[in-house]
């Protein structure tokens, strides 16, 4: 037990001081279906050469996005990311650069962090951003709490087009500060009646555009009720790239934007690790959570770079803190900066109108599929099919064949009655080719 120093008598001495009869009370808050009743079925000891022999061969089963023809979103998206962008965050004075608490030698990083801040406040239309959040979900959760403080008040709208997982993430961190929480139905075709949910009690309201169905929703209404009762509007994406299409958060009223910025400099990478995207109206400045690089200058008059309201638990006490988030995505933001700086503006309007229009070939050639039904009026790359066989069991069928047609709704809303519906993402990486084969195997299993 060379790992672990601490003996029993001291491991009492911490729970009585702490107030707790026994190490499990800590987990209190964990579901107990959640909880392991014993350790898990691994082989207690393996030598480094057969570890990695049997992670080989499990590494072997998954199919990798750019082995086959992929049209997987819902919330991870596969985009082209230039051999530049993973060379440069691999040299050692970024790859190795932890935590910039000391501005005199960690100017690189503050540099870069305050770019990144910029190039977000100008892709969503706001005044400031933050130095990121860990990702787009937990983004959405503290820019619930953020509005909180701002409006005093405890209650949140959810809209029904709000991706299932952002939408339970900000339940759970609710739930802990017994906030209230309005999760409206899941919304296909961005028909719900989310103004009528508004009223003096309500602090915000978080709509997602386009929302986790691809539907582009319209926010300017919305934020005026909200302002009219004043609550504030959280606007949230998670496909950046959209940003290069469509009208941008900020300029239609929105208090709070956040999303994710995986699309852009960052691989998929199997689930992470991810970079959440923070902006606001200047005047929440000093309740925005996270870090705030800024610009000043020196005592000679020289351009520096700073950290300013960081008003995290690790600076001022914990009860004044806006969060507890401990670092931001730090290579995850250079690697969006440097894509993003390759991109610059002319560079990513075009790469926004080539995932639309690939969008809408797929969306055409799909809508002349027998058993296949495109929902959506509106959409960028991404938009749903109402299939004539089970979502779940269609894809499968396709995977089978080489091919990952996207995501059934029933994996991210369970026995919500929407077995047949499947989410399609289609980005610049697919061809004319992946298309034609989606066609043809679904023509196939249905």
């Amino acid at each position: 037990m060379r790992y672990l120093p601490l003996t029993e008598t001291d491991r009492e001495d911490m729970l009585a001081r702490i107030g707790v009869p026994d190490v499990d009370a800590l987990f209190s808050d964990v579901p107990r279906g959640k909880l392991l009743e014993q350790l898990l079925d691994l082989p207690r000891a393996k030598g480094e050469l057969e570890v990695e022999r049997i992670l080989g061969r499990m590494s072997a089963k998954n199919t990798a996005a750019g082995s086959v023809p992929f049209f997987v979103g819902a919330g991870a998206y596969k985009h082209h990311v230039p051999a530049t962008v993973d060379h440069l965050i691999q040299r050692s004075e970024f790859l190795t650069s932890y935590t910039p608490y000391q501005p005199e030698i960690a100017q690189g990083t503050l540099q870069y962090l305050f770019e990144f801040q910029t190039q977000v406040a100008a892709l969503t239309g706001m005044e400031v951003a933050n130095a990121s959040m860990y990702d787009g979900s937990t983004g959405t959760a503290e820019a619930v709490l953020m509005a909180h403080r701002v409006t005093r008040r405890r209650k949140a709208v959810l809209s029904g087009g709000l991706h299932p997982h952002y939408a339970q993430v900000v339940e759970t961190l609710s739930g802990m500060a017994d906030d209230e929480v309005v999760a409206l139905a899941p919304d296909v075709r961005a028909g719900e009646d989310i103004l009528g949910q508004i009223d003096d009690s309500v602090s915000c309201v978080v709509v997602q555009s386009p929302d986790v169905f691809g539907n582009l929703r319209d926010l300017k209404p919305i934020a005026e009720k909200a302002h009219a009762h004043g609550a504030l509007l959280i606007a949230v994406f998670t496909e950046v790239v959209s940003l290069g299409a469509v009208t941008p958060p900020g300029a239609q009223d929105a208090d709070i934007v956040v999303g994710e910025g995986q699309s852009i400099g960052n691989a998929l990478n199997f689930g992470g690790p991810y970079v959440g995207l923070f902006a606001a109206k200047a005047k929440y400045v000093r309740q925005m959570p996270g870090r705030l690089c800024g610009e000043t200058v020196d005592a000679d008059g020289r351009r520096g770079f700073v950290l300013t309201l960081s008003t995290r638990e690790q600076h001022i006490r914990r009860d004044k803190a806006t969060s507890n988030i401990c670092t931001n995505s730090g290579l995850c933001v250079l690697a969006f900066t440097i894509h993003m700086t390759l991109l610059g503006q002319a560079g990513l309007t075009r790469l926004a109108e080539v995932n639309h229009a690939n969008a809408v070939k797929l969306a055409d050639l799909l809508a002349g599929v027998n058993g296949v039904e495109v929902l959506n009026e509106s959409f960028f790359n991404e938009f749903t099919v109402k299939l004539a066989r089970p979502a779940a069991q269609v894809a499968e069928a396709l995977a089978e064949k080489g091919i990952l047609a996207g995501v059934p709704v029933s994996r991210l809303i369970p026995g919500a009655g929407l077995d047949d519906l499947l989410i399609v993402a289609n980005t610049e990486v697919n061809t004319d080719e992946d298309r034609a084969a989606l066609v043809a195997a679904l023509k196939e299993v249905l």
